[in-house]
């Protein structure tokens, strides 16, 4: 499910539980809404509240360590794709099949991670699977040292290229699991709790109504912004493809 979709649903649940509880403040008995009454449900949507807000902290700083952890694999396999490259270049001519290969690759995850944002992609098809990489290992490899030099040179590169190809995995392996549905759906469910008990204690005129209509909005807009900066390959909330493209400009040269 989409953020934009997530976010509709949400504001959904929120707005009729709110008119929900205005139908209802109109048809409950006098004493049902009497001073001690509105006391006992204020208590008790306080601590509800207070469930809520600390689900949706929660939310917030899993989905900004995600987005965080997204960012920095980037910038750190960018400047380790430089170095691999510089390295191969310091080995010799030897290097040059692996080296173009490697910008073939480089160019591919630009295309596909940035240029297809299709919101009903696969996470995995989005962020690629960087098979490729193991193919220059394979190259690297299969390199016939002539000297010290080229024979540190070889096992550095291949360390570079293995550190590359570690970080990206773990960041696939982080990308597929996501929120836990359950606990969305139960903060939802706690959410929707305090908009009827808005509605209940609210009169029903235009100020009120349109005060829950943009709480309502605003509390689907968290929301949104959670489920978005969890997939910062997806959706509107992406992460930037400037460390790659410097890194692009970089490759091939010397």
């Amino acid at each position: 499910m989409t953020s934009l979709v997530l976010g509709g649903i949400v504001f959904f649940c929120l707005l009729v539980a709110a008119l929900f509880g205005i139908w209802l403040r109109g048809r409950l008995p006098v004493h049902h809404l009497s001073s001690d009454s509105k006391d006992a449900i204020r208590l008790s949507t306080a601590i509800i509240g207070t469930l809520a807000a600390l689900a949706l902290g929660l939310l917030i700083a899993s989905a900004k360590s995600a987005y965080d952890d997204a960012e920095s694999e980037l910038r750190t396999s960018a400047g380790r794709i430089v170095l691999l490259d510089r390295v191969m270049a310091h080995y010799g001519p030897e290097t040059a099949a692996a080296r173009k290969q490697m910008r073939g690759l480089l160019e591919a995850r630009l295309r596909q991670s940035w240029t297809v944002r299709d919101v009903g992609s696969d996470p995995l098809d989005i962020i690629g699977d960087d098979r490729d990489v193991e193919s220059i290992q394979d190259a690297l490899r299969a390199l016939v040292p002539a000297n010290d030099g080229q024979r540190w040179l070889q096992a550095r590169a291949l360390s570079v290229s293995g550190e590359v190809a570690e970080a990206h995995w773990l960041l696939v392996a982080s990308e597929t699991e996501g929120l836990p549905g359950a606990f969305v759906i139960v903060l939802v469910f706690w959410l929707a709790l305090l908009f009827v008990s808005f509605g209940l204690m609210a009169p029903g005129n235009t100020t009120v109504m349109t005060t829950l209509f943009l709480c309502a909005l605003s509390v689907a807009g968290a929301v949104f912004v959670i489920v978005d900066m969890d997939q910062p390959y997806l959706g509107l909330i992406y992460i930037s493809d400037a460390p790659l493209r410097e890194a692009l400009a970089l490759l091939g040269k010397g």
